[in-house]
């Protein structure tokens, strides 16, 4: 197994030596009684799984992250894979911050292989800090793509706006959220994507927190905001219904885990 980035070589026997596999948008984990966890170098060597190329991620606390995706969902006994959004709360804070800067690098090395300026195959920058492909041929330098989305908890007295995405499971509602276009500041994407999505206005934005969201490669900046007129008018496009909803009435929700779950429970505490 070779590393793509820095010096260090992948330590097959080491158990602080932990494998990220993807499969799509889900993860090899080992389950043992009823604890879910990051397999270890050593544990996918008795598997005889060989991923093609193994990636360094990141060290932390003690521990040494890599990662790989897997072309074929092979199962194994004591082993499963699992969606990386329903891993929240099996994992510790550290394991679930690695396994989506995992997810979010091995997807970008995917689509990257390729210079966008001449098509030349990309290589991997040797230094060990710097997480970059390059370009043989014209010198192309690309990092990490990160995409900055806002995502907002609109306010109306004892009630919160939430709306519903095609893209979404029967049945749930979250959040307003959407990509910032360039040249806009945050704030102004807050009203834009409001005005557009369900036609409102509101007033009081202030800043809420901030999380990684590698589906693929968006950083969600959280925001609060207060309404300040205008009547729902849907967009029927990305949105196929919003209304408003008190702590009584809440439809589902998203899971824990996410920013947008983290944003409605901020809204119930204020209702106690």
């Amino acid at each position: 197994m070779d590393c793509e980035f820095g010096t260090t070589t992948a330590d097959n026997s080491s158990e602080h030596s932990l494998l990220l596999l993807f499969y799509a948008d889900e993860l090899l984990v080992k389950e043992q009684d009823n604890i879910i966890r990051i397999p270890s170098m050593h544990d996918i060597s008795l598997l005889n799984i060989k991923p093609t190329t193994v990636q360094y991620s990141s060290s932390l606390n003690g521990t040494t992250y890599y990662a790989a995706n897997l072309c074929d969902k092979n199962l194994f006994t004591g082993f499963s894979f699992k969606k990386i959004r329903q891993l929240s709360g099996h994992f510790s804070e550290d394991c679930f911050e690695m396994t989506y800067r995992s997810f979010h690098i091995i997807n970008w090395l995917k689509t990257n292989k390729f210079c966008g300026c001449c098509g030349t195959v990309t290589q991997a920058m040797r230094q060990p800090q710097e997480l970059a492909v390059h370009c043989p041929a014209c010198g192309h330098t690309v990092y990490p793509r990160i995409s900055p989305a806002i995502i907002v908890a609109v306010i109306k007295g004892n009630e919160i706006l939430l709306a519903r995405s095609s893209r979404f499971p029967p049945g749930r509602y979250s959040v307003i959220a959407g990509f910032v276009e360039p040249g806009e500041t945050l704030e102004n994407c807050v009203r834009r994507e409001l005005q557009e999505e369900v036609g409102i206005a509101v007033d009081n934005i202030e800043y809420f927190g901030n999380q990684p969201w590698p589906f693929p490669d968006s950083l969600m900046i959280a925001f609060t905001a207060q309404y300040a007129g205008g009547d729902i008018i849907i967009d029927n496009d990305e949105i196929v219904a919003a209304d408003w909803f008190s702590a009584a009435t809440l439809p589902k929700i998203p899971p824990q885990g996410s920013i947008a779950r983290q944003l409605i429970e901020w809204f119930l505490e204020k209702q106690r």
